[in-house]
């Protein structure tokens, strides 16, 4: 009899070691890559759709949160030892170095935001998961497609224990901003009617 065992044995990475192939040319700089549970993932390219979108997250949230938190796009955050994604828009505790010495850590963000035109159930399940298990308190993604807002709170290991869904005319605070009230639609690219 056969066996029938397909597992495999995967080496996974560190971020030290990611950072180092990216150092020596084995990353090139413009690969669209990120290191997720020490696997690199290779990141969907940018419809127009999702770059307005981040476009419209990133303007709205430093105009209404101003000097009380740095806004990002598509930076890195070093999760732990295997991950360091980099989110389309992340809200993070100023820093005094402006992060000259290292990546923001999952006890320095307060917000993280996903958008999504054709990686959402990605978003929605692996990332959820690795954000969860970080413990990143407050964690949304913006679904371009059906203009909807999945918000994610609650982390543990197992993952996020509330998800809500919001339309487009919904209204949310992120977790340490409640006084900062935001359209979801707000976020996303406007309708063009052709």
């Amino acid at each position: 009899m056969q066996n029938t065992d397909t597992s495999l044995n995967l080496r996974l990475w560190t971020v030290a070691e990611y950072h180092r192939m990216a150092e020596t040319g084995i990353l090139d700089e413009d690969e669209r890559v990120e290191l997720l549970e020490g696997k690199i993932i290779w990141m969907s390219a940018k419809g127009t759709a999702h770059r307005s979108a981040v476009g419209r997250t990133d303007y709205l949230l430093k105009n209404r949160l101003r000097n009380r938190a740095w806004v990002s796009t598509q930076e890195p955050i070093k999760l732990n030892q295997r991950s360091e994604p980099e989110p389309d828009v992340s809200v993070v505790k100023i820093d005094p170095l402006d992060y000259a010495d290292h990546h923001p850590t999952p006890s320095e963000v307060y917000l993280i935001i996903e958008v999504a035109d054709s990686s959402l159930k990605f978003d929605c399940e692996t990332k959820a998961k690795a954000y969860a298990q970080a413990g990143i308190a407050d964690y949304w993604v913006l679904d371009v497609v059906e203009r909807q807002l999945y918000v994610f709170r609650e982390p543990n290991e197992e993952g996020y224990q509330s998800k809500v869904i919001l339309g487009e005319d919904a209204r949310i605070s992120p977790l340490q901003f409640a006084d900062s009230q935001i359209v979801v639609l707000e976020m996303l690219p406007p309708i063009i009617v052709s």
